[in-house]
C-alpha cells in the first residue's frame, strides 16, 4: 500500500493532518475510547470503494473521529451523516468538513449522540452504513443500527479482525455464536478484507477486517418476531457447551418443552447451538408456544 503523502493534493487527511489537527484539539487517543484514527488516504478511499457507496446514497457514519473516512464518503455519497459520542470531536467535524470540502459542507450532517441512543436521524432516510467502529461497542453498535434503520441496505464496518470472523462465520464454525446469527438475520455477511495495523495512529495491537452486510430482500419468513428468535439464540449460547434440550430449557419452560419445541421444528435436540442456522432458531421460536400448550 502506497503512504498517503504520496498521493495527489486533496481534502482527505493524511498521517501529518490527523496529528495536527489532535494536537489543535488537545485530543489524546484512549483505549478506553477505542480510539484508533484511520491515518492512511488509500484505506479510507478503498473503504468507500469496497462499500460500493453511489452519488445517490444517504450514509452514516458511526464514529468518525477526525473525519478520515467522512471525507472520503461526502466526494462519493449523496449526504453523510456522522453520529459521534465524543464532545471534542463532535465539535470539530463540522469545521474540518468545512475547511476541506467547503463545496460540499451543505450535505454533512452531525448527530453528537451515542449511536446505541440514536432513534432518528436528520434529512432523509440512510442507505448505507460505513464506519471505522470502536472495538468495544462494534457489534452492539452494529445490530442496534440494522435493527433501528431498515432502510440500511448496505453496510461496510471496519472491525476487530476477531470481531470481523465472528460476524461472518457460518455454522459449525468454533467462532460461530450470537453476533454472528443475529447479523444474519438482517442481512447476508461476508468478509470483505483485512486491514493492516500500520494504517492507524495509534496503531491498535489488533489487526483490523471489512464485514460487508447485504440486508436481505426480505425478512425471514416466520411468525415469531425479532425478540423471540433472539431470546432463543441467546439462550442457546449461554450455555454453548449444553446440548439445545438442555441450554433452551429455561426459555421454554422446562427440558421438555425445550424438546418438543425443537422436534416440531425439525432440529435434533442434541444438537448445539453453533450448529444452527438463523432460519433453524426461527423455526424453534415459532414452535415454543405450541410445545407450552
Amino acid at each position: 500500500m502506497t503512504n498517503s503523502s504520496t498521493d495527489e493534493p486533496g481534502p482527505l487527511l493524511g498521517p501529518a493532518d490527523i496529528r495536527e489537527l489532535a494536537a489543535t484539539l488537545g485530543v489524546r487517543p484512549t483505549k478506553q475510547k477505542g480510539q484508533n484514527f484511520v491515518i492512511d488516504a488509500n484505506t479510507v478511499r478503498r473503504i468507500v470503494r469496497t462499500a460500493e457507496v453511489r452519488p445517490d446514497d444517504v450514509v452514516v457514519e458511526v464514529g468518525p473521529g477526525l473525519g478520515s473516512l467522512t471525507l472520503a464518503l461526502l466526494e462519493t455519497a449523496d449526504r453523510v451523516t456522522a453520529v459521534e459520542i465524543d464532545d471534542v470531536l463532535a465539535a470539530a467535524l463540522p469545521a474540518t468538513v468545512q475547511a476541506r470540502l467547503p463545496e460540499r459542507a451543505d450535505r454533512f450532517a452531525l448527530v453528537h449522540s451515542d449511536a446505541m441512543k440514536v432513534t432518528e436521524l436528520p434529512g432523509p432516510a440512510p442507505t448505507a452504513l460505513v464506519a471505522n467502529l470502536p472495538y468495544n461497542v462494534a457489534v452492539p453498535v452494529l445490530l442496534h443500527m440494522m435493527a433501528t434503520f431498515p432502510t440500511i441496505e448496505r453496510t461496510l464496518v471496519m472491525v476487530q479482525s476477531e470481531v470481523a470472523d465472528r460476524l461472518a462465520a457460518r455454522p459449525g464454525n468454533k467462532v460461530y455464536g450470537v453476533p454472528s446469527v443475529k447479523a444474519n438475520w438482517y442481512a447476508e455477511v461476508k468478509r470483505a478484507g483485512a486491514i493492516g495495523r500500520n494504517v492507524f495512529w495509534p496503531a491498535p495491537n489488533v489487526d483490523s477486517g471489512l464485514v460487508s452486510l447485504v440486508r436481505r430482500d426480505k425478512p425471514l419468513e416466520t411468525t415469531a418476531s425479532r425478540e423471540e428468535v433472539f431470546a432463543a439464540v441467546d439462550a442457546a449460547f449461554a450455555q454453548r457447551r449444553k446440548t439445545l434440550r438442555s441450554a433452551l430449557a429455561g426459555w421454554a419452560g422446562s427440558a421438555a418443552a425445550a424438546e418438543a419445541a425443537l422436534v416440531a421444528a425439525g432440529v435434533s435436540p442434541q444438537a448445539r447451538g453453533e450448529a444452527l442456522t438463523v432460519e433453524e432458531f426461527a423455526r424453534i421460536a415459532e414452535h415454543k408456544e405450541a410445545a407450552a400448550q
